[in-house]
């Protein structure tokens, strides 16, 4: 028997969806994806029963912080470098105003913040500020809460901050908590 001539050899597509998936595989398994990288903030605990969380804040324990559309920078109502924000923040924080912080080794002004327990940071934005110098404001933010933590690390422990144990750290951080508001300029 011979094959008939008007037969049409095809190309055998079955093995076609194999290759695309191995390939889709493939790609998948070897692409890196980045993760997205930002502010990491941490969301307060919800207010405990029987507790009033709704209390004011005394005005002096407020450091508040505004950025304008045109990136001015003012700190407590007055223009001020970011390179002076770091400063001005650590004085605030660390000022012991009630004398109740026996680790505080601030100047006890008045118009400043009773403890660092007590201290909180308020940041307005306008809308329209870059997010260079919002970053910019932050880093200094970080950077005074650091330096307050690691002084206290040498003082209180005698070792680097790196070198503490879990137990240690959260001493540090209790210490000086990171208590920041944040708000947008209307």
């Amino acid at each position: 028997m011979s094959m008939s001539r008007r037969t049409i050899s095809g190309i055998n597509a079955g093995s076609m969806a194999d290759i695309a998936f191995l390939l889709l595989i493939f790609f998948l398994v070897t692409t890196t994806f980045e993760e997205d990288e930002g502010i990491k903030g941490v969301i307060p605990k919800p207010c405990p029963e029987g507790v009033d969380c709704s209390s004011e804040i005394p005005e002096k324990n407020i450091f508040t912080i505004r950025l304008n559309r045109n990136n001015e920078l003012m700190a407590n109502n007055e223009e001020i470098s970011i390179d002076e924000l770091r400063n001005d923040v650590k004085a605030f924080i660390d000022n012991n105003g009630d004398q109740s912080c026996d680790y505080c080794h601030g100047l006890k002004k008045t118009n400043l913040s009773d403890s660092p327990l007590k201290a909180v940071i308020s940041i307005h934005t306008d809308r329209e500020a870059s997010y260079d110098r919002y970053i910019g404001i932050q880093n200094e933010l970080a950077g005074a809460y650091y330096e307050l933590r690691r002084d206290l690390c040498k003082a209180k422990f005698g070792k680097a901050i790196e070198d503490l144990t879990e137990e240690e750290l959260k001493i540090l951080q209790d210490s000086y908590p990171f208590r920041i508001t944040e708000a947008e300029l209307n």
